[in-house]
Parts: structure tokens; C-alpha cells; sequence
């Protein structure tokens, strides 16, 4: 009877461990001779001008809009949105330079903020941003 002789297939591993062994050494010998990547940040030079206080459109959640203008530290007053572009305006024509902020509630709907931004661009208001609270 003969006997069939099968082929066993085996890999040697044992010289890629080698040559594994042998980058590893060559990276651990390199690694404190390379340089980090300095960062060069740009500097802020300091302005003479102290930034404009900004005029603020408070939106409250229940609908009611209400005007405070910070250069003057007043309390926030109550005013209707038929009335809010006029009084900006007239605001906004003392100090041109002002920006104005829009302080909504977060459970105002994003349509209200939207239309008040739009109300204040076709009042000739550039200069709009939104106050936001930090993350604590």
C-alpha cells in the first residue's frame, strides 16, 4: 500500500519578528532627536479703541420683545415688534458703529430669530450677531 505524502504549508515567522524588532529599535533611537512642529501663533496688538456696546433685542419666550442698550447700563425696557426697527433705527443713527445682538430664549422657535434678523437687515442694521450663553 502506498502512503500520499502531503504538503504541509507553514510560515516562518520568525524573521519578520526580527525585522519588526530591528524598526522598532531604530525608531526608538530616532524619536528623541526629531523636532515637534513649532507653532508660530499670531499676535494681538492692543487698540486704543475700546469695542462698541452693543444694543440688545431681548426675544422672551412668551413672544414679548424687549430693547436694552448697554452703553448706557439701562434696564431692559419692553417695546412691540411693529416698533423695534424704528427705535434701532433711531439707535443704531446716534452711534453707527454699534452692532446689535439678538438675546432669545432657547425655547423660542428659530423661525422668530430668523425674522427679527430680517426685520433689523431691512432697517439697514449691518452689523448683527447672536448672544449665546457658554457651555459650563
Amino acid at each position: 500500500m502506498a502512503r500520499t505524502r502531503k504538503q504541509v504549508a507553514q510560515i516562518n515567522v520568525v524573521p519578520m519578528i526580527d525585522v519588526m524588532l530591528v524598526l522598532l529599535v531604530i525608531f526608538m533611537v530616532t524619536a528623541p532627536f526629531i523636532n515637534p512642529g513649532q507653532v508660530d501663533l499670531p499676535s494681538v496688538g492692543q487698540t486704543s479703541q475700546t469695542p462698541a456696546q452693543p444694543i440688545e433685542v431681548i426675544i422672551r419666550e412668551s413672544g414679548d420683545y424687549q430693547l436694552r442698550d448697554r452703553a448706557t447700563g439701562g434696564e431692559p425696557r419692553d417695546v412691540s415688534k411693529a416698533d423695534l426697527a424704528a427705535e434701532i433705527t433711531a439707535m443704531h443713527r446716534a452711534a453707527p458703529d454699534r452692532p446689535v445682538v439678538i438675546a432669545a430664549d432657547k425655547n423660542v422657535r428659530y423661525e422668530e430669530v430668523m425674522n427679527t434678523m430680517t426685520l433689523l437687515q431691512k432697517a439697514q442694521i449691518s452689523r448683527i450677531g447672536l448672544l449665546a450663553r457658554p457651555a459650563p
